[in-house]
């Protein structure tokens, strides 16, 4: 025979202490929330021969990034010209199912660790004084991650700059549950707070190169006299005071 507890069941119907119920509702909030997924996308390596950067030559003094991908073996969609720039040849023929383009963040965007970071950061292509620098950079953050470089050539709208990718940066496809996109990723292995914090030691060892080490006095020029001697010219001669007590 089951037995029962009356003063329990008559203690359960009671309303629950409103003290109580705030601080269970406080400890909730401090609890922490569960992780959420990085990126709903992933990625595969490329045979990185396929394709090829390119900045193109806009306006007086700006740039705009391009790539380019080899898909058929023939025709071929660039050729390198003997003065060191690029030229595209796909604009020569119809170069659908032989050639594709990617010509805007639609079509690119940044990787790091296997996080799709796009959100965060903008690429672009900045002119130094000798050279192009493919960076990647964030709003917040003064110090831009260099993805490719090139030397800068004569400039011409005709033809495109070819980049080099950095030591450790690839070329990856996205993918969706294992299918393929038209997407491609610039992407690295480390963390993005660590190449963050490469491209701020490299700044700093880059101002510390420019400082200029003071120069050392030069000694004193020789008189007339003084070179007539080490010219061979004769002894010089020296005024002799008397001492006088």
């Amino acid at each position: 025979m089951s037995r029962t507890y009356p003063e329990l069941h008559v203690r359960l119907k009671k309303p629950p202490n409103r003290l109580l119920a705030l601080g269970l509702g406080f400890f909730t909030f401090l609890m922490p929330l569960p992780a959420v997924t990085k990126t709903i996308f992933d990625s595969q390596p490329l045979n990185q021969e396929r394709f090829v950067v390119l900045a193109q030559a806009v306006g007086v003094n700006r740039w705009k990034l391009l790539l380019i991908e080899q898909i058929k073996p023939r025709p071929l969609c660039w050729k390198n010209r003997q003065d060191g720039l690029v030229e595209p040849t796909l604009n020569n023929f119809n170069f659908a199912g032989i050639c594709n383009r990617y010509l805007d963040s639609n079509s690119y965007s940044l990787r790091s660790s296997g996080e799709d970071v796009a959100q965060r950061f903008r690429l672009r292509i900045t002119q130094n004084v000798k050279s192009l620098e493919l960076t990647a950079l964030e709003p917040n953050q003064n110090v831009p991650i260099i993805v490719a470089k090139a030397i800068l050539p004569k400039r011409n709208r005709n033809a495109f700059v070819k980049l080099k990718l950095e030591p450790g940066w690839k070329l990856e496809r996205r993918t969706y549950k294992r299918r393929t996109l038209s997407h491609v990723y610039f992407a690295h292995p480390d963390p993005v707070n660590l190449l963050i914090a490469k491209a701020s030691a490299s700044q700093r060892t880059a101002v510390f190169d420019q400082l200029v080490a003071p120069s050392a006095p030069l000694p004193p020029k020789l008189s007339n006299s003084n070179n007539n001697f080490t010219r061979g010219k004769g002894p010089i001669r020296l005024v002799v005071i008397p001492f006088r007590q």
